[in-house]
């Protein structure tokens, strides 16, 4: 097992450094350079994330402000995962619903320097835009991360109206014009009636790929993958919505603090809250479709016989270089735990989810 993993190479003026600091908190972004592959890339850099710009080690948003560089992207997200300790329930996650056929962002683990200095071990998490679409050749449409919990497909949060349909959503591609799709998805799920929604609803939505997006979104535990941590992507051939994953380190029986979650935590249908998801699992014939997903990838995918390698080659890919990582370094008993952890997690997880199975008839 080879444990090679590229290194970025940032290079910034120490007062454009210290203007991020300052403004930590929004999108302040300073021109830099970074070199990847031995060539020396001018960039924009800012910091990204919410509560994670407040950590000793934080994430950063590189934007190349074209496609012309080694990795054939406009902008790149560096994940610190500071909170995992294991530094890859993302990219486990992110893996496993590309092998479940949902969508998903490629993604890869580097070593980041800065100024010479090495920073830690990163996540490069691929942007979900125009050029994601065209490298899976994929028809253009509108992109929509889901940014907080408005993006509940609700009129309503919490019992309150909602001052946009929109709110929530951060549009990542695509024109405003793009917006009455989404407008219009919004209302078909708070209007129509419950006897003819089945029949309504998949002019509009991909129900077998929201479906394994869901049966993925159960299995890896992500309690806030439901009504947040996801992104939307219309195909303007078929019309119709499909849902992609984003954001998934806390994760395999770990919470965003990095601490433990039982995992009988979230519920097999999902964390309450997501009207869109209430209303799919309240038809028969879609929660049949559900179920026979589900116990498909509980007795294929999610598994630990189908888990074990990949879980033991990051592990085993990232020791070295988790062991210099100055931020996370003193860790290490832990990180190595954590294949153990993981492998429990879905042996329990799995018994779990097959026991509830029944409650979906």
């Amino acid at each position: 097992m080879s444990n090679k993993i590229p290194s970025y190479f940032l290079i910034i003026e120490e007062e454009l450094l210290n203007l991020l600091r300052k403004n930590l908190l929004n999108d302040q972004s300073v021109p830099a350079q970074v070199q990847i592959e031995d060539i020396n890339y001018k960039i924009q850099i800012a910091y990204r994330g919410a509560y994670t710009r407040k950590f000793r080690k934080r994430s950063y948003l590189i934007d190349f402000g074209n496609s012309k560089n080694a990795l054939g992207v406009r902008k790149i997200h560096l994940n610190a995962e500071y909170k995992d300790p294991s530094l890859f329930r993302n990219k486990l996650s992110l893996d496993f619903f590309q092998d479940l056929g949902v969508l998903a962002p490629d993604c890869q683990h580097i070593k980041f320097y800065r100024n010479d200095i090495f920073k830690g071990v990163y996540l490069q998490l691929e942007s979900v835009d125009d050029l994601f679409l065209k490298k899976r050749g994929l028809p253009p449409g509108p992109i929509y991360y889901a940014t907080n919990n408005d993006a509940n497909f609700s009129f309503e949060r919490d019992g309150k109206r909602k001052r946009s349909l929109l709110s929530g959503f951060l549009q990542a591609n695509g024109s405003p014009s793009d917006n009455h799709y989404l407008l219009e998805l919004i209302t078909i799920i708070n209007t129509t009636p419950l006897n003819k929604f089945d029949n309504v609803i998949t002019n509009f939505i991909n129900i077998d790929k929201y479906f394994s997006w869901l049966a993925g979104a159960v299995c890896t535990m992500n309690n806030d993958g439901f009504n947040h941590n996801f992104s939307l992507y219309r195909n303007s051939e078929t019309g119709l919505f499909e849902i992609m994953p984003w954001d998934y380190d806390a994760t395999w029986g770990r919470k965003i603090s990095g601490g433990i979650m039982d995992h009988k935590y979230v519920p097999i249908e999902g964390k309450p809250g997501n009207k869109l998801r209430e209303l799919l699992l309240k038809i028969p014939d879609f929660r049949k479709l559900y179920k026979r997903k589900l116990e498909d990838i509980l007795d294929s995918k999610f598994t630990v016989d189908y888990m074990k390698k990949k879980v033991l080659t990051l592990h085993h890919n990232l020791r070295p270089h988790f062991l210099l990582d100055p931020y996370i370094n003193n860790n290490i008993d832990i990180f190595d735990y954590e294949p153990e952890m993981i492998f429990q997690f879905i042996q329990d997880r799995n018994n779990y989810l097959k026991m509830q199975l029944k409650s979906l008839n």
